[in-house]
């Protein structure tokens, strides 16, 4: 039998924590990106997981604004507080990511493979990049659509009934 212990994420860090002083909200934000992902650099089952460093802006990493922004192309992202807040879910996941609880799968995008890594109970997804030698963590958000997370669930099925991962 599978054991579905539920994975625990950490607290979320909320603006309203920083008295709604955006600009500090976004340094201890980042503060926590940089501590998990460039002073303890995740590992992906073995697997080093690099960054997007280039374009930078405002001297933070491309990978960071992917997990805090959303939009399509760098000059048009928007600030996402849902996902600003959830800054300290996607490094527990991705070093975590064997855990039963969490749905893993990959994914073709165009010429790219993503490994994604979804909580349920969170509706929570870490998409990652796979490189040459290594990975890269791409983006992180919330599934808020019922529509999105069927795809989502019916594409892991698939990739399940494949027996792979």
């Amino acid at each position: 039998m599978e054991d579905n212990t539920y994975f625990e994420l950490p607290e979320l860090i909320e603006l309203t924590q920083f008295g709604g002083d955006f600009n500090r909200y976004l340094e201890a934000v980042y503060e926590l990106f940089k501590r998990d992902f460039i002073d303890r650099k995740p590992v992906f089952r073995g697997m080093r997981v690099g960054l997007k460093k280039y374009p930078l802006y405002q001297d933070k990493e491309a990978t960071f604004w992917h997990m805090t922004t959303e939009g399509n192309g760098e000059a048009n992202r928007k600030t996402d507080l849902r996902r600003m807040e959830r800054i300290q879910w996607p490094a527990p996941m991705i070093n975590n990511s064997t855990h039963s609880y969490l749905k893993v799968w990959e994914n073709t995008r165009g010429t790219k493979t993503n490994v994604l890594i979804f909580h349920d109970a969170e509706n929570y997804l870490v998409v990652l990049r796979k490189a040459n030698g290594y990975i890269i963590p791409w983006t992180a958000y919330l599934i808020e659509h019922k529509a999105r997370k069927y795809k989502l669930m019916k594409e892991y099925e698939n990739y399940k009934k494949q027996g792979a991962i």
